[in-house]
This record gives structure tokens, C-alpha cells and sequence, in this order.
């Protein structure tokens, strides 16, 4: 067997795992761990002639690390190594190491939920923490717990948590020193003016000029590799080298030509997406130009959406990437990011488990017979509002009932290769025709949308679906022909058959009519079947209550009904990138156990008054709407009380005395706290709307009724009768001055009280008069005979010591009628001139 890193450490390995059931591996990319443990452990005593099983993250991973262990044995795959992905499969009755995706061992526990024949379970490159790796490694840990204690579990990775890892399975963890070949990085800081596409073919042509060895390019996504190409192809015509992409939905045989070496023997430069990352040698590379970035869906629980978003790879996916430059021999690796930027990388992606949508694992989970998740062992557990989320959507499928077990619609579901909403509508078509058409429109929106160019753009599944049966009949050159995608259609078509033939649907069945699409999608989307609400915006309202908008150019624009199957963007609305129109007749037929009728009162602003209707009601959609007859006094209460929260305040009828009253009590919970004066503020006021207005909102149900409420003696009520009178004792509305008068306190929230009065009629008076017990001096307006402030203080006997003389200069010219002593603090106080005054 060939001497690769990992091979020093495998007598550890082989001791280790003698007597613990757990085990962390941690070795560089192009160690030798994928392909020589599993072979290691073939024939140690506590295997007794079982299975290993192998979990690798891709097809074409399992396949290729399949095929290299076969080959290090000498053998044929499917002979001591075999391997099962989705459509293909080779095993045989002698394989003892089988290769597989997440997916079929989750599907091979629920079958059989004891693993029987199974001795050890290898998750090889777990660092990528897809659902899959996550829910196979809970369920393992639950079968180990339960029944079989002595099952093996082995975690493997180059760039794992793996402290974390060891923590979390109790488990000793070893770790293999050193790369297979070094690999020279070189950080290539970017170009703010230089787009993602240049900059990439650029490095990638400098690479061939300046290294040796066929090139791996990494790459967000499939757009990017067909532009990269296009661009290198362009720019290299003269010269011996060949572009070959490499991503998931490529076909088998495409994907094997980019990993073996060019039969003419020229140059390759391979543009892969992440499918390179992990577990695969490609003959012939040492060259690696990463861009830094990678494209992925991220679920939003708030939209009950995912979308497609590009970011920066972490630390770990770019040690992964470096590391095939140097499977073969040493390797040169180009970084399209300079330090800083390199400093500034996340050590490890988060998990799917925390950022997808949950509806398949809350599938997975019922029919393992799992209410609540946080009874499993988790590394993350997944998030509580997206695990709700996606119970609730699975009721609404039918998959499961209200104490979120799983129904028989939902194990006929579980055991279709799909997304729950896809199996809930092959589930619920009926006879051979309609169940064709279910297993395209799930194949169509499974795969790789097979439209190109701006047809692409067109929301409607139907052209698509022509497209796709103008393929079975006439191949892929008449799709090539008209510029569309011949390889996505294969795919497409490929995953339809293959669910035909479980559903025993004739092959040979052809559509006469797509008449039903939009019933079989609202199986699939009943929280999506959209209303028309704007036609000319082309904007929609989502039975869950959320909205979304066609493009201006959509041939189902203005359509009454939709059942929108794909959305996206940002923003309030979501854009519909695919969707299809539904009958009235029959979505009222076939949803009638899920149309209410509910009485709404509501504020109309418009009519600015309160309105009630009756309405008909598929979720957040009207159906049907007629006025209602009668409405109690509760509900034109709760309306009238939205609507002043919705009009704010300003609404009622304040009047002066109402607002001084509100600030004398504001200012009384300020200066006196040790008393439980209430809250009258406007933030106040609107959080305990229900406490204090609705008793006096009978029979009131338009704005301009609103006009009839006395406020002042509303806000009043809210004081009890001794907080009234400790509110006129402590901060009253009127103060007495030395001339008799009764001068009237204007109060403002968070300022002293104003009193405004004439400078005369405060003679004799020596002291700031107070309020609140003392505590507060009032400001002093002091006002000319013209009633303007000629000095306002809250130091009276300051101003009459140090500012009253030239006060007095200035008045006694322009006032001459109105007396202006010497000595104010011994004048006679007075609100009339001189004359009134008997001088």
C-alpha cells in the first residue's frame, strides 16, 4: 500500500479504536485519510467481518474515493469497495467498505435503525456540516446509546474544530503532522477597479506562463466558470491548453474528464466550484488560483426563504483549496486577497445546520420519532423559530398532525429522495398523468433551470416544461439550436424517469396539456399561492401574508391567482423567479377545509371611520368580501384604539388644561418620586391606551367623534381622589402674588412651572414662591407694563439686589405711569398705574 502522511499514524488508529468507540482525526489535505483508514481497519477483530460505511459530502468524492481504494486493492469497484449515490450505484454482495452521501446513510438509518451489519461509520471531511452530515451523526450517536454500543464512530478532517469535535463524542483525537508536498502561497492583494472575472483569468493566464502543471481554478459559481472560460478561451486560442469546468449538476463523464489528464496531453485549467475542495486528487494539478469567494444558500426564518448568497471563503476552505496544489507533488498556490484581508476570514463556516431550511431535518425527525429536538445529541442544535417554522409548514402539508407527529401522507413522503413541499405534491396527485407532470415540475425544480439568455427571466414554468419535452423528442442538438441548456435538461429528465419508475409511470408518457400545473405546485406552496393586488406593479399578496412582485415583463403578469415556487431578493417584496397560475374554481374546491370566514373591524383611513366586513379567507388572502351587518361595541372599541395608535395622539381632543394637567403630573413623578403618580406621558399614554381610554370610546366610531371627549377630565380620572388633591396642593394651577392676584402656572414636562406676572405686582415680595412642598422655585417671567419678560429668573431677591436699578433706568422713562420705587421690597404691590393707584 502506498506510503502517504497518514500512514504513521495508523497503528495509533488501529490501537485506539481497539478499545474506544469514538475517534477525531485530524490530517492535512492529501494525507491519505480518506482512502488508506477505512482500508486500515478492514480486518481489526472488533469489525468481525462487518461494514464500514464511508460518508463523503458529494457524488463525486464518494465516487472517486470508491474508485482509488479499488484500486490501491487491485480490485474493481463494487468488489471489497464499492459505492451508492444518487442514480448510480456499485456494490456487490463481498463489499465490506461502502462509500456514500449523507443522504443515503440518513435513509439507510431510517430503514433500519440498528445499522445491522454495520461496524464502523467513517464521516470523512466533516468540516463541511452540512444537514445531512449533522442529523446521520445525532442519529448515530442515538442508535449507539441505545442499541448498539459497540458501533465505531470516526470523524475525519483537515481543517475540523477538532478540540471541539473530541469534546463533543468524549472521543481521543489524533492529529497527523505535515502536508504530502509543500505548497507555496502567494497573497495577490485586489484591485478595487478590477472585476472578479478579470482579475481571476489575468492570474490564471500569468500561472500558465509562470508555472508548470495543469491549474485548478477556484470559483463562487457556475456563471463565473462560464465567463472565466469564455475569457481564458478567447485570450489562449493559440495555445495547447484545455478549460474544462467542474461543478455538481455537470455530467458524469464531463466531470471525469476534468479529473483525469488530457489524452493529447495539454495543459488543463479546470474552474470548479467548491466540489473541488474536498477528498479529490486531480491528476496533474499543482497550481491553484483561488478567488476567495464561494456561493451557497442561506435561509432567512423571517421570509421562510433561502437565497443565494456570495461571500468570502472562511480560513479553513481556503487551507482546503490550497491543499490540492500539493497532492501530487509540491504545488504553487495564488490567493486573490492580500494579508489583511486573510486576517479578516472567519476560521470555519457555520454550519447548515444553523443557517438552512429545516423542513427536511423536521421530516427526518418525526419519522425518527423525534418531538423535540433537544432531546438528541447535537454539535448545534438547530435554531427553535426555524425548527417551528418548518413544523408548521409541515402541517400544512399534511406531513404532520398538531402534536407534530408524523402522519401516513408524511412517511409516504419521507420515502421520496425530495423536499418535503416536492413529496407532498407527487403525493397528492392523482392517476399516471397527473403524477408524470408532479415528477417533471419536482425534476424541473430540483436541478439547474434549463432556460438561458433572457428567457431565463420568464417566470412561468410552462416554457420550460415544453422545453423539456422538446427534448425527449428531439434531442439535445434541436435544444442546442435554439441557445438554451441541453446538460441541464439531461439532468432534469435523468431525476423525472427515476422518479417515474418509483411511481411504476410509464416511461413513454407525454403531457397533453400543462393546464394542471399551478394545481400541483399549490399541493407543494399552499402558503404561497399569491393574490393579485396591484395590477399595473404586477404585485402580489402570499397566503402567509408576505408579498412579491413579477417583472415588468412577465407573460404572467396581471394573472388574478399564482402559486409562486421560487422567490428571492431583498427588500419587503420578494421577487417570483418561478411560478404558474391556478384556477379560482378549484382552489376554492380544493382548499375548502382551509377557508375561514372571519368578521374584520377594521380603520378605514380613508373613510377615517371604523368599517366592518365579512370576508372569506385562505390565509392571509380575501377570497370574498361583503359588509357586515352588525359589530359590537368591543370590536369598534379595539379598532377606534387602533386607529390613535396608528394616528398617534395628536388624534383627541387636546386642549390647553388637558396638556398643563398632563405636565403637572409629569413633573409631580419627577420632583415628588416617592408618590405613585402615573404615567402621562405621550409614550405612556400610548402603551396603556386600552387601560384608560376605552371606557369613554362607547359608541364613538369616527375621528371626528373623537372631538366629543372631555380629555381633561378623562386624563383626571386616572388620579384617585387623594392624588387628586395632593396634585392641587403640590402643584397648582394658580399661585397668589402680593398684589391679590391669582396668576395662572404654565407647565411644560421636564421644566420648572412659569409664572408670567407684571414686575408690580411682586413688590414686597422678597422669596422665589415654590412648589411640590418646597422643592421646585417657579421661573419668574417678569413682564413691562407691556406685558414682555424683562427679566426671567428663578432668584427674585438676586434680581432685585443686583438687576432691578437698571431695570428701572430703562422702564421709568418709557412707562411713566406705572410705578418704579427705589426700594421694590418696601413698595406697595400693585396691578394698576399710578393713577388707579390714587398718586
Amino acid at each position: 500500500m502506498q506510503a502517504l502522511p497518514i500512514s504513521s499514524l495508523l497503528p495509533a488508529i488501529k490501537e485506539t479504536l481497539a478499545s474506544a468507540t469514538a475517534l477525531v482525526i485530524e490530517a492535512p489535505p492529501g494525507a491519505g485519510k480518506t482512502t488508506l483508514v477505512p482500508l486500515a481497519l478492514l480486518e481489526e477483530p472488533w469489525l468481525a467481518g462487518q461494514k464500514i460505511m464511508v460518508l463523503e459530502p458529494r457524488r463525486l468524492a464518494a465516487r472517486a474515493a470508491a474508485m482509488r481504494m479499488a484500486e490501491l486493492l487491485g480490485e474493481s469497484v463494487g468488489q471489497t469497495v464499492g459505492y451508492r449515490v444518487r442514480f448510480d450505484k456499485q456494490v456487490s454482495r463481498d463489499t465490506r467498505i461502502e462509500v456514500v452521501t449523507e443522504a443515503i446513510l440518513t435513509r439507510r438509518l431510517q430503514q433500519d435503525p440498528g445499522l445491522e451489519g454495520i461496524g464502523a461509520v467513517i464521516f470523512d471531511e466533516f468540516h463541511e456540516r452540512n444537514l445531512h452530515s449533522d442529523l446521520a451523526l445525532t442519529l448515530c450517536l442515538d442508535i449507539r446509546e441505545a442499541l448498539r454500543e459497540e458501533l465505531r464512530l470516526v470523524v475525519m478532517s483537515a481543517t475540523l474544530n477538532g478540540e471541539r469535535m473530541a469534546r463533543f463524542l468524549e472521543a481521543p483525537r489524533l492529529t497527523s503532522e505535515g502536508r504530502q508536498y509543500p505548497v507555496e502561497i502567494h497573497q495577490i492583494p485586489e484591485k478595487r477597479d478590477l472585476p472578479l472575472i478579470e482579475a481571476v483569468t489575468r492570474q490564471t493566464i500569468k500561472a500558465l506562463a509562470n508555472e508548470v502543471g495543469d491549474i485548478l481554478v477556484f470559483l463562487p459559481g457556475v456563471r463565473e466558470i462560464r465567463q472565466v472560460q469564455q475569457h481564458l478561451e478567447e485570450r489562449l486560442a493559440d495555445q495547447a491548453v484545455v478549460m474544462h469546468p467542474l461543478y455538481a449538476d455537470l455530467p458524469r463523464d464531463a466531470q471525469q474528464q476534468a479529473l483525469r489528464p488530457d489524452r493529447e496531453g495539454q495543459r488543463k485549467v479546470i474552474l470548479a466550484t467548491t466540489i473541488a475542495e474536498t477528498s479529490l486528487t486531480i491528476d496533474g494539478v499543482s497550481v491553484v488560483v483561488d478567488s476567495g469567494w464561494v456561493r451557497a444558500p442561506r435561509f432567512d426564518a423571517q421570509s421562510g426563504l433561502s437565497r443565494l448568497q456570495t461571500f468570502r471563503v472562511t480560513r479553513a476552505a481556503a487551507e482546503q483549496r490550497c491543499g490540492r496544489a500539493g497532492r501530487q507533488g509540491p504545488g504553487v498556490c495564488y490567493r486573490l486577497w492580500g494579508d489583511m484581508q486573510q486576517q479578516g476570514l472567519i476560521a470555519y463556516p457555520d454550519p447548515e445546520i444553523l443557517q438552512s431550511d429545516l423542513t427536511p431535518l423536521a421530516l427526518e425527525l418525526a419519522l425518527w420519532g423525534v418531538q423535540d429536538a433537544s432531546s438528541l445529541n447535537w454539535l448545534d442544535a438547530p435554531p427553535t423559530a426555524a425548527m417551528a417554522q418548518s413544523r408548521q409548514l409541515l402541517q400544512s402539508l399534511g406531513a404532520m398532525d398538531a402534536e407534530n407527529r408524523i402522519t401516513a401522507q408524511g412517511r409516504a413522503m419521507s420515502r421520496m429522495a425530495m423536499h418535503p413541499r416536492l413529496a407532498a405534491m407527487l403525493s397528492k396527485a392523482e392517476g399516471d398523468g397527473l403524477k408524470a407532470l408532479a415528477c417533471d415540475i419536482a425534476a424541473l425544480l430540483s436541478e439547474r433551470d434549463p432556460l438561458q439568455g433572457e428567457s431565463r427571466f420568464e417566470c412561468d414554468l410552462e416554457p420550460r416544461l415544453a422545453l423539456l419535452e422538446r427534448y425527449r423528442e428531439h434531442g439535445a442538438a434541436a435544444i442546442r439550436q435554439s441557445g438554451q441548456n441541453p446538460h441541464a435538461l439531461k439532468s432534469i429528465d435523468r431525476l423525472a424517469r427515476d422518479w417515474r419508475r418509483g411511481l411504476n409511470i410509464p416511461e413513454s408518457h407525454r403531457h397533453e396539456s400543462f393546464e394542471h400545473i399551478g394545481r400541483l405546485l399549490a399541493w407543494a406552496y399552499p402558503d404561497r399561492i399569491a393574490q393579485l393586488r396591484d395590477r399595473h406593479e404586477g404585485r402580489y399578496r402570499l397566503s402567509n401574508g408576505k408579498g412579491a412582485r413579477l417583472a415588468d415583463d412577465s407573460q404572467l403578469r396581471g394573472s388574478p391567482l399564482l402559486v409562486v415556487a421560487e422567490m428571492g431578493g431583498v427588500g419587503q417584496e420578494a421577487k417570483i423567479y418561478k411560478a404558474a397560475v391556478i384556477a379560482r374554481d378549484w382552489l376554492e374546491q380544493a382548499f375548502l377545509d382551509r377557508i375561514a370566514t372571519r368578521d374584520r373591524v377594521y380603520w378605514d383611513r380613508q373613510r377615517e371611520a371604523v368599517h366592518a366586513v365579512e370576508e372569506r379567507c385562505l390565509g392571509e388572502l380575501v377570497l370574498d368580501r361583503r359588509e357586515a351587518v352588525e359589530i359590537s361595541d368591543q370590536q369598534r372599541t379595539e379598532a377606534m384604539l387602533e386607529a390613535i395608535r396608528s394616528l398617534g395622539l395628536e388624534a383627541l381632543p387636546w386642549s390647553d388644561e388637558a396638556r398643563n394637567l398632563q405636565a403637572r403630573v409629569l413633573g409631580l413623578r419627577e420632583w415628588c418620586p416617592e408618590q405613585d403618580w402615573p404615567d402621562l406621558s405621550d409614550a405612556g399614554l400610548l402603551n396603556a391606551l386600552d387601560e384608560w381610554l376605552s371606557p369613554y370610546l362607547h359608541g364613538i366610531s369616527r375621528r371626528s367623534h373623537l372631538q366629543q371627549l372631555d380629555l381633561y377630565a378623562v386624563l383626571l380620572a386616572q388620579l384617585d381622589y387623594p392624588l387628586q388633591q395632593q396634585l392641587a396642593e403640590l402643584a397648582p394651577t394658580h399661585l397668589p402674588v402680593p398684589s391679590g392676584s391669582r396668576i395662572r402656572l404654565q407647565y411644560e414636562p421636564g421644566q420648572p412651572p412659569v409664572l408670567a406676572v407684571k414686575l408690580q405686582e411682586l413688590f414686597g415680595l422678597a422669596d422665589t414662591p415654590t412648589i411640590a412642598a418646597g422643592r421646585v422655585p417657579v421661573m419668574l417671567h417678569l413682564l413691562s407694563p407691556a406685558r414682555r419678560p424683562v427679566q426671567v429668573t428663578q432668584d427674585l431677591k438676586g434680581f432685585w439686589d443686583r438687576t432691578y436699578a437698571e431695570v428701572r433706568k430703562e422702564m421709568k422713562g418709557r412707562y411713566p405711569k406705572h410705578p418704579w420705587p427705589e426700594k421694590p421690597w418696601e413698595a406697595v404691590p400693585t396691578a394698576r398705574t399710578k393713577k388707579g393707584m390714587g398718586q
